[in-house]
């Protein structure tokens, strides 16, 4: 009877190994391109991807372009500018309405991340109002503009909707 017993222990033990109930089997390690694989990625969205920026929508042709300077145009500080829009509509920034956004100037700089809210600060002047002209205050010498626009958010449409760069000497 104690053999009996001995004898299920061993076998519900090696069962529990993955033996199968053989005693002269030995258990074949995992190979190793099975042993090291990363777990599949969940089908949830990562906190990053849910923080993800939707940006607007653009309409198929829309430009934006300066109607003033010229591009290699010798102005005075304060220089006047003027911005043109065509398949688009400017609005203040907040607004809802549809193919609309508001003027941003880049000056002496280019926009790094398309899919965040453009900075505010001396190179990045925002026009959030809905204004269509301004005086830029420029130091002498030469500079680079560009117009880009923003959506409610001051985010730039898909496709971004975004002039040449020209270039003004101020005197």
């Amino acid at each position: 009877m104690k053999r009996a017993i001995v004898a299920a222990l061993l076998v519900l033990s090696l069962a529990a190994c993955g033996d199968k109930g053989s005693s002269t089997a030995m258990k074949e390690a995992p190979k190793p391109e099975t042993a090291m694989k990363a777990p599949a990625p969940a089908a949830d969205k990562t906190a990053a991807e849910e923080k993800a920026v939707q940006r607007t929508p653009s309409p198929a042709g829309a430009k934006v372009f300066f109607i003033l300077p010229a591009d290699g145009a010798t102005v005075h500080s304060p220089v006047a500018v003027e911005f043109g829009v065509e398949g688009m509509t400017i609005a203040p920034a907040g607004s809802d309405d549809p193919n609309s956004g508001h003027h941003h100037v880049l000056i002496d700089t280019k926009l790094e991340d398309y899919d965040a809210p453009i900075p505010s600060d001396e190179k990045h002047k925002h026009f959030g109002g809905g204004q269509t002209e301004a005086a830029l205050d420029l130091t002498p010498g030469k500079h680079t503009l560009q117009l880009i626009l923003g959506d409610k958010n001051h985010i730039p449409h898909d496709p971004p909707v975004e002039s040449e760069v020209i270039t003004v000497n101020v005197e």
